[in-house]
């Protein structure tokens, strides 16, 4: 077997006969064996190599996180304040479409704090045990915050069901004032966040627990208008009802995109059956088999693949090969974690029992 060190590429020829295996540095000098001669191919046997992308994608993401991070912290504080605020009016205002809000902020609070230990964690290298590394956690900090959306938002609706039934006072000018700050703080924080996201579900979770609340600070401004013009008591229930419904439909697509990750779904907008198409049709490629595409983070796509090269080109033809393959891949499709097993003839077909 002949390779180089895995962080750049690894490429490995391996017939059928004894193997011989080595590193390199930076050029691809095949490994000699003990007496100082080449290791012999086998020229009866299948040639296989095994092409590995380099992870210069990493750098692209690692210099997004700290950007994504300081969003996510000016978030939480502008939301931990608001909190307080909407919590100690909710009581002064007699508002429940204020507690509506300030629950909302609990989950949005919890949310934006596990979204940043899911960064935190996202960036931490790769182990022995962990040999992808954590880029998985920002999935799980995204579901953990749909979770916590969906809680929510069943306590409010309770709570506005017994309110609807029973209304109670509510001061609207109280309520207006309350919920214009709200606005204004979720407004800054969502499009905050927003900017920073590049892709990530863990930021789009964020995103979500902030727009639905900054669309909820709006209906509590419009309940309390209601209150102040016509007293409309039970407006203030209904659109703790309307803000709760909201949170419900974001968190099913929060959750719903990140169990297809976790699920090993294939990345969204990359079509696999076009990718399997476009490797076929590059020069020196008969055909792909076992390929696989999936997501190591929300916006991380991976693949592998088998391809078939036509002819027998040599070792360092073969290298040639693979990198135009990942080269064409990053370009075109974004995908830039890839593994490729170049192979000289179609598999054989399995015995039957």
């Amino acid at each position: 077997m002949w390779q180089v060190p895995a962080k750049r590429w690894r490429w490995s020829f391996e017939p059928f006969g004894k193997k011989a295996s080595g590193t390199t540095g930076s050029r691809w000098t095949p490994t000699v064996t003990e007496d100082g001669r080449e290791p012999a191919l086998n020229p009866a046997g299948p040639i296989r190599w095994e092409f590995m992308a380099a992870h210069a994608y990493e750098h692209t993401r690692a210099d997004r996180r700290p950007g994504q991070l300081r969003a996510l912290w000016i978030a939480l504080v502008a939301n931990a304040a608001l909190l307080v605020v909407e919590v100690v009016a909710g009581v002064a205002f007699g508002s429940l479409a204020l507690f509506a809000d300030a629950g909302h902020l609990v989950a949005d609070v919890a949310g934006l704090a596990v979204a940043i230990a899911g960064l935190h964690l996202a960036v931490r290298p790769a182990t022995l045990l962990h040999t992808f590394g954590f880029e998985r956690a920002e999935v799980l900090a995204a579901q953990a915050s749909g979770l916590l959306m969906v809680g929510a938002a069943i306590w409010v609706s309770l709570e506005a069901a017994g309110r609807l039934l029973h209304p109670g006072p509510v001061d609207g000018g109280g309520l207006v004032a309350v919920a214009s700050v709200g606005l204004v703080v979720n407004l800054g924080s969502s499009f905050m966040v927003h900017r920073a996201s590049g892709g990530s579900l863990n930021m789009r979770g964020a995103f979500l627990h902030l727009a639905t609340d900054a669309i909820g600070s709006l209906g509590t401004v419009a309940a309390g208008i209601l209150i102040l013009g016509w007293g409309l008591f039970r407006a203030d229930a209904v659109m703790a009802l309307v803000i709760a419904a909201l949170v419900i439909w974001s968190a099913w697509g929060l959750l719903k995109d990140a169990t297809h990750v976790l699920m090993e779904g294939a990345p969204k907008g990359i079509d696999p059956e076009e990718i399997d198409q476009a490797i076929t049709e590059q020069e020196a490629v008969q055909g792909v088999h076992h390929l696989h595409l999936w997501n190591l983070a929300s916006d991380v796509p991976a693949l592998s693949a088998h391809v078939v090269l036509s002819g027998e080109p040599s070792m360092r033809e073969a290298q040639r090969i693979g990198e135009r393959l990942k080269a064409m891949l990053a370009e075109r499709y974004g995908v830039e974690h890839v593994t490729l097993e170049l192979e000289c003839c179609e598999p054989a077909p399995k015995a039957t029992p």
